[in-house]
Order: structure tokens, then C-alpha cells, then sequence
């Protein structure tokens, strides 16, 4: 198979292999921070946050930490929503050499238990609102140390154990730890996704693995230094924000724009106010902007270059953003493991190297090619379907505490990344399907297993299986099927009630079916993929 670096297509100006700096994650902040101190690293709700303060402010808590006896290896959870305090107990958590595990706001109890316990965190950052989550979390976690923020009054009664987040930020000095940091094997982050099975797995990342995703990312779309304006709406406690959104942007000195929670009006609004030049998102908030009744009266002009990653983006979609704001949208992908990006197509305002359809090219110092489904040792020629392989910087070291999983995916260097697709002659890569059972809704990943496993604690449960099913604008949506236990009833309405109070909003069942059987396994397991074909065909 033709090496992708001969492509004609290759974007100019844009390095084939990268010499990454041999520093930790939060080496990018300071950079950024003596190069370009009064440079906006934040705006939010339009209040700004120059590099120098949020790398001041960073330290402060990083002295904090270290204070309260948190070491090196130590895991940190952040349970908060894109809020300035999430950027800076990021690296302030990796100055003070915490580990950083996040997680979404929308956790309920059951979800945070399991993130928690499994990480071993013993510190977490929250939001105030949160805080009765976290507090009934205590007694079956290791936690030992909870920081709260939110809008003053702070509620949390006489918690020993909690700490207000402004009363860190004024007693404490600048002077984060003196550390002994391997960028190379130091871990920065788990992060927690469901891969190729079920229960969610954490994923370990380290600072080189994440600083070079990053460097990568933002050489391949060429941001100018110290002077992009960068739409933050996607959640940067998920690896696409999170590199796409955050580090990115302060590899580059660039500004983000922080929204907690995407809103079309909102986000439309942020874009004319403060002439944002870049926008990664994930297909359903191009459709919904589309979509927006009022969208046409809003100068989109400032946006260069839009990028969508997450789940399939609709060749209409894309053709009809790019002719709505004049600048290019273009399709990328990447998984958890591997930091996350590996594709992305050029980055280029003529769209001459963009194909439609195609998830691009693999990033500088990246190697991708095909091979066969059955023993994943034979490469594939061009344009002949098989699972993708990835090798490069920005892949894992494994999954944290499970050697086995880890051996599954990761052979000798390279990530196989369940997901079946084709490469043509010039390199680029086309998904073709998935492997995995995961449903994406709206660029979330909802794991079956988990909804199931709550699904059958309803006691009119026999046998159930959730798949997604087809969606013109979330992607896919979770569809249950259930058998009813003997002699039991229940309704559709219930159902979907009582996984909505265990579940995060996007994990909610939105559709059942009760069925007298379900198709099964010569071992027994309910047969997801013949329920997903049944609803394809629907669709046809």
C-alpha cells in the first residue's frame, strides 16, 4: 500500500513528521503564557482571562493541590461543565503531577461511582450544583478532598472534606511543585470510553501522547499564532474538546470562546460578537445552526475553518454550513485511545483536497493502512475493506488495570480500532461501518451494555437489548428491545422513565419495543447486530 506521504494532496506548509518538545502537557500553557502574556486565553460569558493570569491562576491551584498532600500519580476527577475553572484545575491539576480523569456533569450517581472507584480518585472539582451527586458518592469512594465552584453562595453545610475553589485561588501563591516529569510515560489523563466492549474503560494518555495530538492538530489546520478565535462549545471533559478546544488552542496562544452547553442562538451570537475564526463540532450542531430558524441573519463571515468529528457527517450538511458561513467544513476522525485525532482532511479553503465522504488523511507522524477482518496480520490493498490500524505519538499506553483489553487493541504499536473502513490511493480513509456496539448519539458514545445492565434492574425485565437506531439529526438514538418477564406489564413511557432517573441525558432510551423474542447467538447473547440491520432496513 502507497504511502499516505506521497499524496498529492498533502496540505502545504504542513510538516510530514513532527519533532515534538520534550516537555509536560502544561509546558504548552507556559509557552504560551512568556510568549503572548496579554494575549485572551479565555472569554467567557465576556469576561476575558489573559495566558499570563490563567498560567498564574494554574500554578495557584497546583500549590494548592500539593498542599493538600496530592502527589504525583495521584488521580483528580473534574466533574464540571466548560467553565473557565475547568481549564485552570486542568493544568493545575498536571502541574502539581495529578492524573487527570473527566467526566461529564450529566453523571448521575451510579455513573460517577463507577469513574471514581475505578480511576481511585481521591480528589475531585465540581460544581456547586453537583455537589449533592458527589455527597452520595462518599461513603463508597476513596474521595478524600472535594473542591467546589459556582455562583456564591456555596452550599455544603460543614464538609470537612470540601474546599471553595476561590478561597484556594486567594491564600495560596503562585509556586507549584518542583517536579521530575517523563513526558513519555507520565500519564496526564485517563480517560474513560467504552471501546470495544461494554463497561467503560480508561484509557491511559500521557503527556507526550496528548502535547503532540495537540502540536499536530493545530499545525495541520495551520492556526496563526496568538491570533485565532476558537469556538470551545464542545465538552472538554470529552478527548475531542478536550485537544480540539483546549490544548489546541493553547499550543497556538489562540482565544477560546467558553459555552457550557450548546444553544444555536447562543452559539451564533458568540460567533458574530467575537469573530470566531475556527469551529470543531460534532455533525449535530452543524444541523441544528442549519436548522436555526433565524440563522440567516448572522454574520458567520470571521469563520475560516469549521472541522467535524464524532460520528458521520451528511455530505448535505456540509455542503450547505460551507455555503451558510463561506468557510470550509471539513470531515475528521479519532478515537479515545488515541488522543483522539489520527484523520483529518486538509485543511483547505479552496476545498480542491477535501473528498466528501472521506474522514481524510492521517496527521503528520502518523501511520494508518488497512487489514483484513478475520486475523488483522494482512494488509489490504487500496480500496479493499478492513478494520483500520493507527500507529503514532498520540496512541495509548493501554487500558488502565486491564492488561487483556489492552492486548486486543494494541499489537506491536499499533491501535486497532474496530471500526472497518477503506483507503484509496492518495491515502485518504473512508469509514465503512463499525465493529463496535457503540452507539453515537449526537457525538456522544452511549455503551448498550450499561443501559441494559439498568434496564434489567425494572422488575418486569426478562430479557432486553439496546441498539442505536438511525437518526437525521442526533446520529443514532438508544432503541430498546424488551422481553417482559411472565405474567408482568408495563409501558413504553415507564420504561423510558425509569432509565431516564440512572442514566445521563444522552444515554436515555428514546424508543422500546417489546418483543416475544429475540434473535440469539449460538452461545446465547442477544444478537445486537441483527436488531440494527431490522431498523437499517426500516429506514430503507
Amino acid at each position: 500500500m502507497k504511502d499516505k506521504s506521497e499524496s498529492k494532496f498533502w496540505p502545504e506548509g504542513v510538516p510530514r513528521s513532527i519533532k515534538y518538545p520534550n516537555v509536560p502537557l502544561f509546558g504548552l500553557l507556559k509557552n504560551s503564557a512568556e510568549k503572548h502574556p496579554n494575549n485572551p486565553a479565555i472569554i467567557f460569558q465576556d469576561k476575558r482571562v489573559t495566558f499570563k493570569e490563567l498560567d498564574t491562576v494554574s500554578d495557584k491551584f497546583a500549590a494548592a493541590l500539593h498542599d493538600m498532600n496530592v502527589k504525583k500519580g495521584d488521580r483528580a476527577a473534574l466533574f464540571l461543565s466548560n467553565i473557565p475553572e475547568y481549564i485552570i484545575s486542568y493544568y493545575g491539576a498536571l502541574k502539581a503531577g495529578a492524573v487527570i480523569t473527566a467526566m461529564s456533569p450529566l453523571f448521575k450517581e451510579r455513573e460517577l461511582e463507577y469513574q471514581l472507584n475505578n480511576s481511585g480518585a481521591e480528589t475531585i472539582v465540581t460544581l456547586d450544583s453537583l455537589y449533592p451527586i458527589v455527597k452520595g458518592t462518599r461513603k463508597k469512594t476513596k474521595i478524600k478532598r472535594i473542591i467546589l465552584t459556582g455562583t456564591p453562595p456555596i452550599n455544603f453545610a460543614k464538609d470537612p472534606q470540601a474546599h471553595l475553589f476561590q478561597d484556594l485561588m486567594e491564600s495560596y501563591s503562585p509556586e507549584p511543585p518542583k517536579l521530575e516529569m517523563n513526558p513519555m510515560e507520565d500519564l496526564a489523563a485517563l480517560q474513560y470510553t467504552g471501546g470495544t466492549t461494554g463497561v467503560p474503560k480508561g484509557a491511559m494518555l500521557t503527556h507526550h501522547n496528548l502535547l503532540s495530538n495537540a502540536v499536530a492538530f493545530a499545525m495541520w489546520l495551520r492556526l496563526r499564532e496568538a491570533e485565532e478565535v476558537l469556538m470551545a462549545v464542545l465538552p472538554l471533559f470529552h478527548i475531542y474538546g478536550m485537544t480540539t478546544s483546549m490544548n489546541a488552542p493553547v499550543y497556538a496562544a489562540g482565544t477560546m470562546v467558553l459555552i457550557p452547553r450548546f444553544d444555536p442562538k447562543e452559539v451564533l451570537e458568540a460567533i458574530e460578537k467575537h469573530r470566531v475564526t475556527v469551529f470543531c463540532g460534532v455533525p449535530t450542531m452543524y444541523i441544528m445552526l442549519l436548522n436555526y430558524p433565524e440563522v440567516a441573519r448572522y454574520d458567520l463571515s470571521s469563520v475560516c475553518f469549521c472541522v467535524s468529528g464524532g460520528a458521520t457527517l451528511p455530505p448535505d450538511v456540509q455542503r450547505k454550513f460551507i455555503e451558510l458561513t463561506g468557510g470550509v467544513l471539513i470531515e475528521g476522525y479519532g478515537l479515545t485511545e488515541a488522543s483522539p485525532v489520527t484523520h483529518v482532511n486538509p485543511a483547505d479553503a479552496t476545498m480542491q483536497t477535501v473528498k466528501i465522504g472521506s474522514i481524510g488523511l492521517a496527521l503528520p507522524s502518523t501511520e494508518a493502512k488497512i487489514v483484513d477482518l478475520e486475523t488483522g496480520k494482512r494488509d489490504l490493498s487500496f480500496e479493499e475493506i478492513g478494520e483500520l490500524v493507527v500507529r503514532g505519538p498520540q496512541v495509548m499506553k493501554g487500558y488502565w488495570k486491564m492488561p487483556e483489553e489492552t492486548k486486543v487493541v494494541l499489537k506491536e504499536g499499533w491501535l486497532y480500532t474496530g471500526d472497518i473502513a477503506k483507503m484509496d490511493e492518495e491515502g485518504y480513509v473512508y469509514i465503512i461501518d463499525r465493529k463496535k456496539d457503540l452507539i453515537k448519539h449526537g457525538g456522544y458514545s452511549v455503551y448498550p451494555r450499561e443501559v441494559e445492565d439498568v434496564l434489567y434492574e425494572h422488575p418486569a425485565v426478562k430479557i432486553c437489548a439496546v441498539v442505536g437506531k438511525p437518526d437525521p439529526v442526533a446520529g443514532e438514538i438508544p432503541k430498546a428491545f424488551v422481553i417482559l418477564k411472565e405474567g408482568k406489564e408495563t409501558t413504553e413511557e415507564e420504561i423510558v422513565e425509569f432509565v431516564k432517573g440512572r442514566v445521563a441525558a444522552y444515554k436515555r432510551i428514546r424508543e422500546v419495543e417489546f418483543r416475544k423474542s429475540l434473535p440469539m447467538t449460538s452461545v446465547g447473547k442477544v444478537f445486537r447486530k441483527a436488531l440494527r440491520d431490522e431498523e437499517l432496513q426500516r429506514k430503507k
